[in-house]
């Protein structure tokens, strides 16, 4: 990649939040795949994992992670999700251009049923504990009222590092153009927030 290419790149996403709200289940609706989430199923997954255990996925495939939750809940309605797409990375700021563009809204759990049971006369099952493993942006949720229904502006705060993009990493173990990346995207947040004061 040249080098003003990567600037270009760093300092749109810089511009850019990358935040975004959405419900990636909703309780007592039945889905696709005739489950059927209960409130309180995603209690005690959240309590062990946290919004930092786990993961924001594109497509719901493993080797595209593509940001970071910032808050996973559960509310009357459903899980609720606040997310941050990492738009230095080319697959996240693709996914951003697709949100904006109201072309991917979607929003799909990636769980293992810990307590559920199938009602033979209706086939329905009904989850009562799911252990949640990822959440993952999709074209098509199993859940069609699982969806993103807000953007967050450009002036939302967030962090210049969070703890998701520096652990177990050091700017010694990033690439130089990694590096530059991070550094003209922080220097940029910092400029427009001088700015706008």
């Amino acid at each position: 990649m040249l080098l003003d290419d990567m600037t270009t790149a760093a300092a749109a996403a810089a511009s850019e939040s990358g935040v975004f709200e959405g419900y990636a289940s909703l309780f007592d609706v039945e889905d696709t795949g005739r489950d059927i989430v209960l409130p309180g199923a995603f209690r005690d997954t959240l309590r062990a994992r946290g919004a930092a255990g786990v993961k924001l996925l594109y497509q719901h495939d493993a080797g595209q992670p593509i940001g970071v939750w910032q808050s996973i809940s559960e509310d009357a309605r459903g899980l609720k999700v606040r997310g941050r797409l990492m738009l230095e990375v080319a697959r996240a700021r693709e996914v951003w251009a697709l949100m904006r563009g109201g072309a991917l809204d979607g929003l799909s759990i990636g769980f293992r049923a810990v307590k559920g049971r199938r009602e033979a006369r209706s086939g329905l099952r009904r989850l009562a504990a799911v252990d949640l493993w990822e959440i993952s942006l999709v074209t098509f949720p199993m859940q069609p009222g699982a969806r993103v229904t807000r953007l967050l502006p450009a002036s939302y705060p967030r962090p210049l590092t969070s703890s998701a993009e520096t652990r177990g990493s050091t700017a010694a173990d990033l690439s130089p153009q990694a590096r530059l990346a991070r550094i003209i995207a922080q220097a940029t947040r910092l400029v427009t927030e001088a700015t706008t004061l």
